[in-house]
């Protein structure tokens, strides 16, 4: 006879919140268990309601704030609470920055044993309203609800795998955070309305692409539907029909999109698919502190590994001698090369290479890697690397890195766990030190942390 389960309590409890943990949730304590209270601060005294009983934690959310933190503010977007998009709008923007950063800290004191020499100031935007509007790239989920009798468009509900019922976003750039709602009356009227599951967003500076995903062609009448919706909001209509290689511009939607740089005289055109920063001000702003603190000569050679499309590869090209840029996606590759001659810039050369099987292990001078013929950029020396690893993190090529000769060694993370891991490893066996490190608030209103930590050789 299997054992009933104890029912929730039906009542609001009423507690401290001890501190955030670090996707978000305050943390109390109750009679000796852990609960993780969804919209909640740290040091606010509370009421909460209990929606799951786990063996060593409890899970609850917010029914009344009794005292409330300083950094409490009114969160901006109607949907906050119910749209798993952000976790942090209840939370003052310098206030999230400045959490983000003691995270960092954390998470570097208890996975690596490290701290930094100096800590670089958080990196966000500079003004208030850069906090909103500013996603350009996103993955938007698509459902026909037979109860509701329409389309939803947008996020999924936190904890859930249905679609929040949003009629706005304010985190996506207002050009399709505005308009969910006519995306979800336009998708209404197709008669593929149950197969179409997802909507990618791209856009530079520009225009915006929409990537509609099909699981069934669209009819004629389907594809004039879109094209009316295209000529109406200045959006471009591609479809894919199944993996990347799939998407393709409707007749007459095609369009380079592309992004500049300003300060360093560049502009970077990418397809639809290609991974671009989020955020476009950030990432101008993380790339002038990544210049600063490299600060590459005209007589120096950097290598850029996991480099994309040249977004840091060809900034660094505009003041050192030579620049190296390594990825895994040929694709990039390509366009990375087609930027750096629509840039005008000499001084680079791109690889594709699968970092982790090719420079995994390898020494400089190997002529031989895997069997294969070594790429020419594992013998060659360098003055200093960037590195940009996915979550992942790049322990395959530290041990190489730190043989061919670098100085110093600049990190952009985008998930703090493996920075430390990898940086408790260049420290503590490969000769460098932790000269400096800093949060970057590329996603505001959300748990997600980037990071920038610079690793220098021990003389």
């Amino acid at each position: 006879m299997s054992k009933k389960r104890n029912p929730l309590p039906s009542e609001p409890i009423e507690a401290e919140i001890e501190s955030l943990a670090h996707d978000g949730r305050g943390i109390a304590r109750v009679e000796g268990k852990t609960v993780f209270v969804h919209g909640a601060l740290a040091g606010e005294r509370l009421r909460f309601r209990l929606t799951r009983r786990l063996r060593r934690h409890d899970e609850a959310v917010v029914t009344e704030v009794l005292e409330p933190s300083p950094q409490r503010v009114e969160p901006r977007c109607a949907h906050f609470g119910v749209c798993g998009g952000c976790t942090l709008q209840h939370m003052d923007s310098a206030a999230q920055i400045e959490n983000k950063q003691a995270i960092l800290a954390d998470v570097l004191q208890r996975i690596g044993g490290l701290a930094p020499a100096r800590w670089l100031p958080p990196l966000s935007g500079e003004q208030p309203e850069a906090h909103w509007g500013y996603r350009r790239k996103a993955r938007l989920g698509v459902r026909w609800v037979p109860k509701k009798g329409r389309v939803l468009v947008g996020f999924r509900e936190r904890g859930s795998s249905f679609i929040a019922d949003l009629q706005r976003c304010e985190v996506l750039h207002p050009a399709v955070g505005e308009r969910l709602e006519d995306l979800a009356r336009l998708i209404e009227g197709l008669s593929i309305r149950e197969r179409l599951p997802q909507i990618e967003v791209a856009q530079g500076d520009g225009p915006v692409v929409l990537v509609f995903r099909v699981l069934d062609p669209p009819t004629a009448a389907d594809c004039d539907r879109l094209l009316s919706f295209a000529a109406q909001t200045g959006f471009h209509v591609y479809l894919q029909e199944g993996g990347v290689e799939t998407i393709r511009p409707l007749a007459g939607q095609g369009i380079e999109l592309s992004y500049g740089l300003p300060s360093q005289n560049l502009r970077l055109a990418f397809e639809p698919n290609d991974f671009t920063q989020v955020n476009l001000e950030l990432n101008r702003r993380m790339i002038e502190q990544a210049l600063a603190l490299l600060d590459p000569q005209p007589g120096e050679r950097l290598l850029d590994l996991f480099c994309g499309l040249g977004n840091f590869t060809l900034p660094l090209a505009r003041r050192a001698g030579e620049v190296v840029g390594v990825e895994g996606d040929a694709g990039l590759v390509a366009r990375a090369e087609a930027n750096a001659i629509r840039n005008g810039i000499e001084t680079v050369r791109f690889y594709t290479a699968d970092l982790y099987a090719q420079a995994g292990g390898a020494q400089p001078g190997a002529q031989q890697l895997g069997g294969q013929p070594a790429m020419p950029w594992l013998d060659q020396p360098f003055d200093q690397a960037l590195l940009d690893p996915p979550r992942t993190g790049a322990l395959e090529v530290l041990d190489w890195l730190a043989a061919s000769g670098v100085r110093r060694i600049l990190y952009v993370s985008c998930y703090p766990a493996t920075l430390a891991r990898d940086a408790a490893k260049l420290v503590g066996e490969l000769g460098f030190r932790l000269e400096a490190a800093g949060a970057m608030d590329m996603f505001p209103h959300t748990a997600h942390l980037e990071a920038m930590a610079l690793f220098e050789r021990r003389c």
